[in-house]
């Protein structure tokens, strides 16, 4: 082989290293220009998640008040609605109060005039018509559920009783206990309406 020939063979040699070395240059330019795209691609993917999870936290934060919201306004309207019910339930109760109230002092009368027309015969006129009168009068609040306070005999109750005085007690039993009755106590279905004032024994 000649030398020529050698040189022609060291220049086709060269020709194809450079060819490679610029392939294996361009390739690795490609790698880079394909690494520094996917880089700010995964940033934006990346940014996008996160911007997703905030959202995602702040509509469940939302919900969780809305929620509490509703159950609160839920537990406030069954409150005001069992307590508008308690409320008619009492008013239907205890209907016309203050006119059964004012019809006591009118019974009290009644009482008083008996107990002067007591030493009276029985077949008086006067008489007979005020037990009647007295009479119709106990019906009518027998009928709309007022009940006379027991009173005489009974231990002191601050719930039931006024004291207007007191007294030494005629016997030792009745100490702290109700000796006589001044004016009598009413309830209207278990509801105090006048106090009995009474006198204690002390």
């Amino acid at each position: 082989m000649t030398t020529k020939d050698n040189k022609k063979q060291e220049k086709e040699v060269t020709l194809e290293e450079t060819q490679d070395n610029i392939t294996v240059e361009e390739q690795t330019v490609d790698q880079n220009e394909t690494g520094q795209n996917e880089e700010p691609a995964n940033k934006k993917m990346k940014s996008k998640k996160d911007k997703n999870e905030v959202l995602l936290q702040e509509l469940g934060e939302k919900l969780a008040e809305i929620t509490d919201k509703h159950l609160r306004l839920q537990a406030e309207f069954d409150n005001f609605r069992k307590r508008t019910m308690k409320e008619k339930a009492e008013l239907i109760k205890s209907g016309g109060e203050s006119v059964l109230v004012k019809i006591l002092p009118v019974v009290d009368d009644f009482e008083r005039a008996l107990i002067l027309l007591k030493d009276l015969s029985d077949e008086d006129a006067g008489k007979k018509g005020t037990q009647l009168i007295y009479n119709k009068f106990n019906e009518f609040l027998k009928q709309n559920n007022i009940k006379e306070i027991d009173a005489i005999n009974q231990d002191f109750d601050v719930d039931l009783h006024e004291a207007i005085t007191k007294i030494p007690a005629p016997d030792e039993t009745l100490k702290g206990k109700v000796v006589d009755v001044v004016q009598k106590g009413y309830t209207l279905n278990d509801k105090v309406i006048r106090f009995a004032k009474v006198v204690i024994g002390e």
